[in-house]
């Protein structure tokens, strides 16, 4: 199931205990409720709120969109900026990797990952750059194949001919179950070079809740697909559980680990992660008064949200939503919500996956319409820079 190479050197494992242990549309403002964030000292198994002079950010924000920088992408999925330019993006249907020029919108196709099977909500997913990428030149994808989901990883070599410049794909890990839904799949390397992967109980609820399946877990592994050092479960992936479906990665500048997380009728998450901690899915969606569950900083009702991608900006947390159609603004404490949140960009794009942050106070906000759920407009999907505060 897991790739294994057992030799981890001691540095590694001392790193990864370290980290653990700390492990133009206006927006209109969320009360305390409906779409809530869970009161400070309430939160069960909570993550340490962060010191008492720790800054915050303001309680209101604002979003402008600086310019459509490409159109025209068919059901976009992941990102991943190159150091020397150039935004990366995979086409869930198509299992392709297309390159952005961000200056001019120019598209030009890397090729096809092999072995992608695509229905429903699987495919091409999420893609992440090597901490290596300047030596090795590395891809890593998350995608659903004929049996299983799984992450790979192949050499990008940008002076070959175009369609032609994705090396045979190396699979590190595989066995995490795939469905028609519930696929997660959102992959991103961490501040300790570790690779974190989101994943989905693919429609199998119980799967959440069983610390051996891979199924509704935040996993932390090595770049070769080995459970990663301080991990906190012996010999294991598994970082976090109780998850329904995970599709939101980031991390705060003090390497606090944040998730979003799809509810099912009701409650839709973002979580503050704390390593072996229960997430409570299906037993909990949403708050729960059983301190056996981790809480949520925040939650939302499902047709305001139905989260994906998330970025950190400034103690802020940035928010994609599909069906709420909406970019959602967390202002954060520590790991509490110092504030309501605010939603921008009600309806004006469609659904939103993804969003990452891109130095500064710019985001790149991805499109989701044409992923079998959206309306598809003339030059949908598109990439976004926006100018976020």
């Amino acid at each position: 199931m897991i790739v294994q190479r057992r030799a981890v050197t001691a540095v590694l494992a001392a790193a990864a205990l370290l980290l653990t242990a700390g492990c133009s549309s206006g927006g209109g403002g969320a009360p305390f409720g409906g779409v809530s964030t869970t009161p400070k000292g309430t939160a069960s198994g909570g993550s340490p709120s962060g010191s008492a002079t720790e800054s915050t950010p303001p309680a209101k924000g604002s979003v402008k969109v600086l310019r459509t920088v490409a159109e025209g992408l068919k059901t976009p999925w992941g990102l991943a900026p190159l150091p020397d330019g150039g935004l990366l993006v995979s086409s869930r249907d198509d299992g392709t990797i297309t390159r952005v020029d961000e200056k001019t919108g120019k598209k030009t196709e890397l090729g096809t990952v092999s072995g992608v099977s695509a229905a429903g909500e699987g495919g091409l997913l999420g893609i992440a750059l090597s901490p290596d990428y300047a030596s090795d030149h590395m891809i890593y994808a998350y995608f659903t194949s004929a049996s299983d989901n799984r992450i790979v990883r192949m050499i990008y070599d940008e002076h070959r001919p175009a369609g032609d410049q994705l090396g045979a794909p190396d699979t590190i890990f595989k066995g995490i179950p795939k469905g028609y839904i519930h696929n997660g799949g959102r992959i991103a390397f961490g501040p300790d070079n570790m690779l974190y992967a989101g994943t989905g109980e693919s429609g199998q609820r119980g799967l959440a809740q069983d610390k051996k399946s891979l199924g509704g877990k935040i996993l932390r592994m090595t770049p070769e697909g080995e459970p990663a050092p301080g991990n906190p479960f012996p010999d294991s992936p598994v970082y976090t559980y109780g998850h329904r479906n995970v599709q939101g990665l980031a991390w705060d500048d003090k390497q606090r680990l944040f998730a979003s997380e799809f509810g099912q009728d009701t409650w839709d998450e973002l979580n503050a992660i704390k390593p072996g901690d229960n997430y409570g899915w299906p037993e909990a969606e949403g708050r729960s008064s059983d301190p056996a569950y981790h809480n949520p900083i925040a939650q939302w009702h499902t047709d305001e949200a139905s989260p994906s991608g998330i970025a950190h900006v400034d103690g802020v947390i940035w928010m994609a939503a599909l069906k709420g159609q909406r970019l959602w603004r967390i202002p954060l404490k520590g790991t509490q919500a110092s504030a309501a949140t605010q939603a921008f960009l009600t309806g004006e794009y469609g659904r939103l996956r993804t969003v990452f942050a891109a130095g500064g106070h710019k985001v790149w906000l991805v499109t989701s319409n044409t992923d079998g759920r959206g309306t598809p407009k003339k030059g949908d999907d598109r990439i976004l820079e926006l100018e976020v505060r």
